[in-house]
Parts: C-alpha cells; sequence; structure tokens
C-alpha cells in the first residue's frame, strides 16, 4: 500500500476517534480520559515495535533523532489534551473539523521550516479549508 491508502486509514481511524472520544469524555475529566487513551496507545505502540522487531533499531537513533522525537511527542500529547477538553466542551462535528484546520497549520510550517513549496493549487486548497474551519466554528 501506498502513502495515500496509509493516509485514507488513518482519515478513517481519525473519524472514529473523535466519535469514540466524544463519548468517552461524557463523565470523565478530560485529562484522566486522555491518560487512559495514552496508555492504550502505548501499550498497542510498543507491542507492534517488538512484534516486528523493530526494538533492535533503538540503540542506533541518535541524539537529534531522539530529541525531535520527544518534542514531536510533548506536542502530540499537548494536542491530545486540548481535544479531549474541546470535545467535552463541544460537539465532536465541530471540535474535529476545526482540529484538522492543523492541516493549513502544517503547510504553513512545512514551508516555513522544511522548504517545502506551495503552490497555487495548495494555496487555493488552504483558503478553502480555512473558510470551511470558521464556517463550522461559528455554526
Amino acid at each position: 500500500m501506498n502513502w495515500l491508502g496509509f493516509a485514507l486509514l488513518s482519515a478513517a481511524a481519525a473519524a472514529a476517534t473523535a466519535v469514540l472520544a466524544k463519548v468517552g469524555v461524557k463523565d470523565v475529566n478530560s485529562n484522566l480520559a486522555t491518560a487512559i487513551r495514552t496508555t492504550v496507545i502505548l501499550v498497542f505502540a510498543w507491542g507492534i515495535v517488538f512484534a516486528t522487531g523493530a526494538h533492535r533499531g533503538i540503540g542506533g537513533l541518535s541524539r537529534h533523532t531522539l530529541l525531535f522525537l520527544v518534542l514531536s511527542g510533548i506536542a502530540t500529547g499537548l494536542s491530545w489534551l486540548f481535544y479531549f477538553r474541546a470535545l467535552q466542551l463541544g460537539k465532536a462535528s465541530q471540535v474535529a473539523p476545526v482540529d484538522k484546520f492543523s492541516l493549513v497549520l502544517t503547510l504553513i510550517f512545512a514551508a516555513a521550516f522544511l522548504g517545502e513549496s506551495l503552490n497555487w493549487g495548495i494555496a487555493a486548497g488552504v483558503a478553502l479549508i480555512t473558510a470551511g474551519t470558521i464556517l463550522v466554528a461559528v455554526s
């Protein structure tokens, strides 16, 4: 399977996450809910790592790689904490699309920090996503 197949599977799993999490945070502190979710992910991810033998690569990781993976983990943790709190306070049908505004920010950050190019098609898509996010957020 190529990147697009995995990206579509990711989108489907993320959609299920929003609906399942909205039900899951109904009667619990959002931080506790995030911690439980994170524990499940931790066990699941390490299970896959050991099942596939990927754990053998740990010793070869550079400090640079570890630093950026740790920073990415911190950003992910913050994102999940904010996301669960937003789900607790708002509608999943509004929170999830606004959360996906991260796509626009990713494109901007990738251009600014990674030197990835933006063209007119991407700029038009960013404008449409931004407009859609605003419409969803205020409706």
